[in-house]
């Protein structure tokens, strides 16, 4: 394993104090609010993506776009910079390697080489004991076949690599449909987990700090819809026991790959209350949007705590908080009725400031806050309800 500081920590200064400039790589929503958060608590921000009309243009000091393999534009975007994170998986490891020879990079860009193939994170999981479902990797038709008959049917077929929101995934029922998942997924390497029959989905956001103290936030329940995050909730209201081991386990996870910053890990709970680690995000995630107004320290702003070295913050939920994505579908009969969403009591809207609102995008989310989960679901699904009702 790496040591825990894993970039050239030895020569830089701690804690990394407001007034420097931070970069983050990638330009989506993720980058967009870690930039507003940065740059609240005074610092400047650079961010380095391969799209120019991106999100977190509107809040980055700096904008540099091109190509994420193109080694001279990343050694020149690095300059100034006192350390770079990343706000989503699918980039080459090698851009943070890039990267890394100029300025510390945390999460480290081995993190990202190994979080980001789901072949070498089940690998990481399974050599460290940490739970998570039945699987094996397959690299042809016949060895599909020959997993499915030990794993079992139904079961689901993951590309190895650049999967997300359900893409690349084929659900296997019968064997009959062998065939045509593995064509689907272009014969890429994919892996082969077992169905579990789980009662609910649960994420723990959590961060490491440069010391090496891990810092949870409170387990967040999560419904899908069409495989894309549908709502997430918190209080998540399962057994002490259960939501005390999410906590536990990602813990571990981050502990165990020598994190620095926020990541996610999303667990299943199976029918006998035990807790299967699904997949790892070594970022900022998407349930984790209702810490902004749920707890005293969001997750973005924890996230540049933990890369300056800072002390993380409390993460103790402050009121029960309900959070649904808003997709391009709410586009369906015109600009959704916004000031209808604002009127409905502990609402708060956040749009992206993306101009094409194609179905399954996310363009935004609701966050609610109220008296009990329950409450806070109810009225963030009403609040997306009202935003997609207005007539055109």
């Amino acid at each position: 394993m790496w040591g825990v500081l894993m970039d050239n920590d030895a020569d830089q200064a701690y804690p990394i104090m407001p007034g420097a400039l931070l970069g983050v790589l990638g330009g989506g929503q993720l980058g967009a609010m870690f930039a507003m958060a940065a740059r609240s608590m005074g610092y400047r921000v650079a961010v380095i993506t391969d799209t120019e009309n991106c999100p977190a243009a509107r809040h980055a000091d700096r904008l540099h776009v091109g190509s994420y393999t193109d080694v001279s534009f990343l050694a020149q975007a690095a300059k100034d910079l006192s350390v770079v994170t990343f706000e989503f998986e699918n980039v080459p490891a090698a851009a943070g390697e890039t990267l890394k020879a100029e300025v510390p990079v945390r999460p480290c860009p081995e993190v990202l080489y190994t979080t980001q193939n789901r072949q070498r994170e089940k690998a990481f999981l399974v050599d460290r004991g940490i739970p998570c479902g039945r699987h094996a990797v397959v690299r042809s038709e016949k060895a599909l076949h020959d997993a499915a008959g030990v794993i079992g049917l139904p079961a689901v077929l993951k590309t190895a690599a650049f999967g997300y929101d359900g893409k690349g995934q084929e659900l296997i029922k019968t064997t009959s449909d062998i065939g045509h998942a593995w064509e689907r997924l272009g014969g890429a390497t994919c892996v082969l987990e077992e169905w579990i029959d789980f009662q609910c989905e649960l994420s723990v956001v959590a961060a490491r700090g440069l010391d090496g103290a891990v810092v949870a936030f409170p387990a967040i329940r999560n419904e899908h819809r069409n495989h894309i995050l549908d709502v997430s909730s918190c209080p998540a209201e399962l057994p002490a026991e259960v939501l005390g081991e999410a906590e536990h386990l990602a813990a571990i996870v981050l502990s165990e790959l020598q994190v620095v910053g926020v990541s996610c890990i999303e667990f299943f709970l199976t029918q006998e209350n035990c807790l299967l680690v699904n997949e790892i995000a070594p970022r900022t995630h998407n349930s984790g949007h209702l810490t902004i107004e749920s707890c005293p320290t969001s997750q973005f702003e924890q996230q540049v705590r933990a890369i300056c070295g800072l002390p993380l913050g409390v993460t103790t939920a402050l009121t029960p908080a309900a959070m649904a994505n808003v997709l391009g579908d709410c586009w369906h009969a015109g600009e959704p009725d916004w000031g209808g969403v604002l009127a409905l009591p502990g609402a708060n809207l956040h749009l992206y400031g993306k101009k094409e609102p194609r179905p399954g995008r996310k363009m935004g989310h609701i966050t609610v806050t109220a008296e009990t989960t329950a409450e806070a679901i109810a009225c963030a699904r009403q609040a997306r309800d009202v935003a997609s009702s207005r007539s055109q």
